[in-house]
Protein backbone atom coordinates (compact mmCIF):
# COMPACT_ATOMS: atom_id res chain seq x y z
CA UNK A 1 0.00 0.00 0.00
CA UNK A 2 1.73 3.46 -0.78
CA UNK A 3 2.43 5.80 2.22
CA UNK A 4 -0.38 8.10 0.91
CA UNK A 5 -3.38 6.18 1.37
CA UNK A 6 -4.22 6.77 4.84
CA UNK A 7 -3.47 10.33 4.41
CA UNK A 8 -4.94 11.34 1.19
CA UNK A 9 -8.36 10.56 -0.79
CA UNK A 10 -7.95 10.88 -4.13
CA UNK A 11 -10.03 13.93 -5.86
CA UNK A 12 -8.53 14.48 -9.32
CA UNK A 13 -6.97 11.34 -10.34
CA UNK A 14 -3.24 11.08 -12.81
CA UNK A 15 -5.14 10.09 -16.02
CA UNK A 16 -8.32 12.96 -15.73
CA UNK A 17 -5.01 15.27 -14.87
CA UNK A 18 -2.96 14.20 -17.70
CA UNK A 19 -5.94 14.30 -19.85
CA UNK A 20 -6.82 18.05 -19.47
CA UNK A 21 -3.16 19.03 -19.46
CA UNK A 22 -2.72 17.40 -22.57
CA UNK A 23 -6.03 19.05 -23.96
CA UNK A 24 -4.86 22.42 -22.63
CA UNK A 25 -1.34 22.44 -23.80
CA UNK A 26 -2.90 21.75 -27.24
CA UNK A 27 -5.39 24.69 -27.09
CA UNK A 28 -2.27 26.74 -26.03
CA UNK A 29 -0.49 25.41 -29.46
CA UNK A 30 -3.48 26.47 -31.15
CA UNK A 31 -3.75 29.99 -30.08
CA UNK A 32 0.33 30.89 -29.81
CA UNK A 33 1.36 29.57 -33.65
CA UNK A 34 3.70 32.11 -34.44
CA UNK A 35 4.36 33.86 -31.36
CA UNK A 36 7.34 34.10 -28.66
CA UNK A 37 5.62 32.46 -25.66
CA UNK A 38 7.01 32.25 -22.08
CA UNK A 39 5.85 29.89 -20.14
CA UNK A 40 6.13 31.24 -16.53
CA UNK A 41 5.58 28.68 -13.97
CA UNK A 42 5.11 29.65 -10.28
CA UNK A 43 7.33 27.69 -7.57
CA UNK A 44 7.00 25.66 -6.14
CA UNK A 45 3.50 24.27 -6.76
CA UNK A 46 2.76 24.49 -10.19
CA UNK A 47 6.30 22.76 -11.74
CA UNK A 48 4.97 19.25 -12.37
CA UNK A 49 1.91 21.15 -14.07
CA UNK A 50 4.64 23.44 -15.82
CA UNK A 51 6.43 20.62 -17.19
CA UNK A 52 3.45 18.47 -18.35
CA UNK A 53 2.44 21.47 -19.90
CA UNK A 54 5.43 22.08 -21.79
CA UNK A 55 5.73 19.07 -22.92
CA UNK A 56 2.27 19.23 -24.45
CA UNK A 57 2.67 22.86 -26.03
CA UNK A 58 4.02 22.00 -29.57
CA UNK A 59 5.84 25.38 -29.78
CA UNK A 60 9.43 26.74 -29.66
CA UNK A 61 8.95 28.23 -25.85
CA UNK A 62 11.19 29.76 -23.09
CA UNK A 63 10.26 28.65 -19.58
CA UNK A 64 11.02 31.13 -16.41
CA UNK A 65 10.15 30.26 -13.26
CA UNK A 66 9.37 33.33 -10.25
CA UNK A 67 8.80 32.77 -6.81
CA UNK A 68 5.81 34.39 -4.98
CA UNK A 69 4.42 33.34 -1.47
CA UNK A 70 1.65 34.29 0.72
CA UNK A 71 1.17 31.43 2.47
CA UNK A 72 4.33 31.18 5.09
CA UNK A 73 3.98 27.86 6.18
CA UNK A 74 0.23 27.72 7.03
CA UNK A 75 -2.76 26.15 5.20
CA UNK A 76 -4.50 29.92 4.82
CA UNK A 77 -3.28 32.74 2.87
CA UNK A 78 -1.63 35.70 4.53
CA UNK A 79 -2.87 38.06 1.81
CA UNK A 80 0.50 39.42 1.82
CA UNK A 81 2.16 38.63 -1.36
CA UNK A 82 6.15 38.88 -1.54
CA UNK A 83 8.52 37.74 -4.77
CA UNK A 84 10.90 35.07 -3.32
CA UNK A 85 12.48 34.83 -6.55
CA UNK A 86 12.45 36.85 -9.52
CA UNK A 87 12.74 35.91 -13.35
CA UNK A 88 16.27 36.01 -14.84
CA UNK A 89 15.44 37.42 -18.36
CA UNK A 90 13.91 40.76 -19.79
CA UNK A 91 10.32 39.50 -20.67
CA UNK A 92 9.72 43.23 -22.97
CA UNK A 93 7.63 42.36 -26.02
CA UNK A 94 7.54 38.74 -25.10
CA UNK A 95 4.13 36.69 -24.99
CA UNK A 96 3.82 35.85 -21.54
CA UNK A 97 1.74 32.78 -19.85
CA UNK A 98 1.64 32.80 -16.25
CA UNK A 99 1.68 29.22 -15.18
CA UNK A 100 -0.08 28.68 -11.49
CA UNK A 101 -1.30 25.12 -9.81
CA UNK A 102 -4.19 26.60 -7.98
CA UNK A 103 -6.19 29.97 -7.35
CA UNK A 104 -8.43 30.66 -4.53
CA UNK A 105 -8.63 34.28 -3.40
CA UNK A 106 -6.46 35.73 -6.42
CA UNK A 107 -4.56 37.88 -4.71
CA UNK A 108 -1.47 36.23 -5.49
CA UNK A 109 -2.34 35.85 -9.41
CA UNK A 110 -3.76 39.46 -9.14
CA UNK A 111 0.24 41.04 -8.09
CA UNK A 112 1.60 38.83 -10.98
CA UNK A 113 -0.66 40.27 -13.30
CA UNK A 114 0.18 43.45 -11.94
CA UNK A 115 3.81 42.84 -11.77
CA UNK A 116 4.52 41.12 -15.30
CA UNK A 117 2.39 44.03 -17.43
CA UNK A 118 4.59 46.33 -15.69
CA UNK A 119 7.97 44.77 -17.53
CA UNK A 120 6.16 45.51 -20.95
CA UNK A 121 5.44 42.34 -22.34
CA UNK A 122 3.43 41.58 -25.62
CA UNK A 123 1.06 39.94 -23.59
CA UNK A 124 0.40 38.42 -19.92
CA UNK A 125 -2.16 35.57 -19.80
CA UNK A 126 -3.10 32.48 -16.86
CA UNK A 127 -3.16 29.10 -16.98
CA UNK A 128 -4.32 27.50 -13.91
CA UNK A 129 -4.78 23.69 -12.99
CA UNK A 130 -7.05 24.82 -10.36
CA UNK A 131 -9.39 27.02 -9.51
CA UNK A 132 -11.56 27.63 -6.37
CA UNK A 133 -14.02 29.93 -7.15
CA UNK A 134 -16.03 29.95 -3.61
CA UNK A 135 -12.83 31.78 -1.98
CA UNK A 136 -11.89 34.80 -4.73
CA UNK A 137 -11.69 37.87 -2.97
CA UNK A 138 -10.62 39.55 -5.88
CA UNK A 139 -11.76 38.33 -10.02
CA UNK A 140 -9.05 37.87 -12.27
CA UNK A 141 -9.21 36.21 -15.59
CA UNK A 142 -8.22 32.83 -16.03
CA UNK A 143 -7.59 31.94 -20.12
CA UNK A 144 -6.66 28.30 -19.31
CA UNK A 145 -7.95 26.54 -16.40
CA UNK A 146 -7.82 22.63 -15.59
CA UNK A 147 -10.16 21.79 -13.16
CA UNK A 148 -12.80 24.01 -10.70
CA UNK A 149 -12.71 22.64 -7.16
CA UNK A 150 -14.93 22.93 -3.94
CA UNK A 151 -12.83 24.51 -1.35
CA UNK A 152 -11.55 22.12 0.29
CA UNK A 153 -7.75 22.07 1.24
CA UNK A 154 -5.89 19.80 -1.75
CA UNK A 155 -2.18 18.34 -2.04
CA UNK A 156 -0.76 16.73 -4.71
CA UNK A 157 0.93 17.50 -7.89
CA UNK A 158 2.55 20.09 -7.04
CA UNK A 159 0.36 21.39 -3.98
CA UNK A 160 1.73 20.61 -0.31
CA UNK A 161 0.96 20.17 2.98
CA UNK A 162 4.09 21.61 5.15
CA UNK A 163 6.11 20.92 1.84
CA UNK A 164 4.78 17.67 1.97
CA UNK A 165 3.04 15.69 -0.62
CA UNK A 166 4.00 17.81 -3.75
CA UNK A 167 5.00 14.49 -5.36
CA UNK A 168 1.73 12.55 -5.71
CA UNK A 169 0.46 11.87 -9.29
CA UNK A 170 -2.96 12.76 -8.54
CA UNK A 171 -4.66 16.13 -6.45
CA UNK A 172 -6.28 14.81 -3.19
CA UNK A 173 -7.72 15.70 -0.08
CA UNK A 174 -6.14 15.42 3.65
CA UNK A 175 -8.32 12.66 5.23
CA UNK A 176 -10.23 13.67 8.30
CA UNK A 177 -10.73 9.74 9.94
Amino acid sequence: MPFYDQYVEVMLSAEKIQARVKELGEQITREYQGKDLTLVGIMKGSLPFLTDLARHVDLPVTIEVMGVSSYQGGTETTGEVRITHDLTKPMANRHMLIVEDIIDTGLTMKFLIENLSARHPASVKVCTLLEKPSRAKVKVAIDYKGFVIEDRFVVGYGLDYGEKYRNLPFVGVMRTD
